[in-house]
């Protein structure tokens, strides 16, 4: 039998790693330098008593995600109800014409990229002519999806999630982040604890911490690639490969607003509104989630990145909706809340994307070292990164390979 497993780091892939590994009987703890579980799967309660998720919020391929099987089992509300990203609610600023055109222009650009794959990696800005009318939609659009411009974002990397994803998004009403830690049940954890060096030249690895040294005989590494590239957790003997694979790895951010919505409501619940769909700087707006008196507004990329100053995303959002619904809703509209992912310390930002001719850098970080150190987390997904079921398999896959280790020849 094998003996103490290390997980270093509490997020989805975290949490399915050391998960699995109680489940199987091996002697294992998981570590997280916050205050809580979770990382970037973040469930809150706003001031009005909702829950909603600052991080992860749709199950993705929602239909082959492990979440919705171990949401489902453990009791959570799956709402199968339709996003409506590519509806318009009473056309507003964005009619039917221009809508289809919109719609033909993304197909263009998508269907040039996918004919590309054979060829050298380029970023995905080539495939869209610059003086398109709707090259800003479509770079807001990369913007929701990578967290970075369309000339930041590899073409292999974007073709191999694409590929993979399927158009089912559903989501939790108890939130997604809220499934996520409660994986952890049972799970022996310590939070606050901030692993900084990993010493693996003997037998026993000595990980140092912020709370001693623990020694371990397998470890498993599922923090975001900012903590590896930007070296605030070494290796002894260095491991400089993955370092700059993490950093060939960055993190795109996404942001969300959450505003209260005053009186009666004219939409349904899971309505849409694109805030200006000619702009390359627009939320996405989800009226009503659950059919609650609220509305989150999403912000990525460029845009994002630009509205991180104290208040400047709420007052945008509700800009942008006062623009399309009317003055007279200006007073409707109280900001509840909102995120700033490129502040949150040992994060740093939403998810991953690889730069322009680094797509393989996934599998150098995925590589395990020495048959010891295992490695998990989103950007360790070939073709599921950016979301909590990529991070989710490669925690299961990265115990799995533990547990096979005491496994009979």
């Amino acid at each position: 039998m094998t003996g103490r497993t290390v997980v270093i780091g509490g997020g989805a892939a975290g949490i399915a790693a050391a998960r699995t590994l109680h489940d199987a009987g091996r002697e294992v703890l998981l570590i997280e330098a916050a205050d809580r579980l979770g990382g970037r799967a973040q469930s809150v309660r706003l001031p009005t008593g909702h829950v909603v998720d600052h991080g992860c919020g749709w199950l993705h391929s929602a239909k082959r995600n492990p979440w919705t099987a171990i949401a489902e089992q453990a009791g959570f509300t799956i709402d199968r109800r339709s996003p409506n990203w590519q509806v318009q609610w009473n056309d507003l600023g964005f009619p039917p014409d221009r809508k289809r055109a919109s719609g033909e222009a993304y197909a263009r650009f998508e269907d040039a990229a996918m004919a590309a794959l054979d060829g050298p990696d380029r970023p995905l800005s080539d495939f869209v002519a610059s003086d398109d009318p709707w090259r800003p939609m479509i770079d807001a659009i990369s913007g929701y999806a990578n967290g970075a411009a369309l000339a930041e974002v590899s073409l292999h990397d974007w073709a191999a999630y694409e590929n993979a994803a399927t158009d089912d998004n559903w989501a939790v009403v108890e939130g997604y982040g809220t499934v996520v830690v409660h994986h952890a049940t049972a799970v022996p954890v310590k939070t606050g604890v901030t692993a900084t060096r990993i010493d693996h030249r003997g037998q026993t690895i000595r990980i140092e911490t912020s709370a001693g040294t623990i020694e371990a005989d397998h470890v498993i590494i599922a923090v975001p690639t900012t903590v590896l590239a930007e070296g605030k957790l070494s290796f002894d003997p260095p491991r400089l490969a993955k370092q700059d694979a993490a950093a060939a790895l960055p993190l795109g951010i996404a942001d969300k607003v959450f505003l209260s919505v005053e009186g009666s409501l004219p939409w349904p619940a899971h309505a849409h509104l694109t805030g200006n769909p000619y702009s390359a700087c627009t939320a996405s707006h989800r009226l009503s989630p659950f059919g609650w008196p609220i509305v989150e507004s999403f912000f990525g990329g460029p845009c994002a990145e630009g509205l991180e100053e104290d208040g400047a995303a709420a007052a945008f959002a509700i800009d942008e909706l006062v623009g399309l619904l009317g003055s007279a809703w200006r007073r409707r509209f109280a900001p509840l809340d909102a995120t700033r992912w490129r502040q949150v310390p040992l994060i740093g930002g939403s998810y991953s994307h690889a730069k322009v001719g680094q797509a393989g850098a996934r599998q150098i970080l995925a590589e395990p070292i020495d048959g010891r150190i295992f490695f998990a987390g989103e950007a360790c997904s070939r073709d599921d990164f950016s979301t909590a079921h990529g991070a989710y398999e490669t925690g299961v896959a990265a115990a799995h390979a533990i547990v096979q280790l005491a496994a009979p020849a």
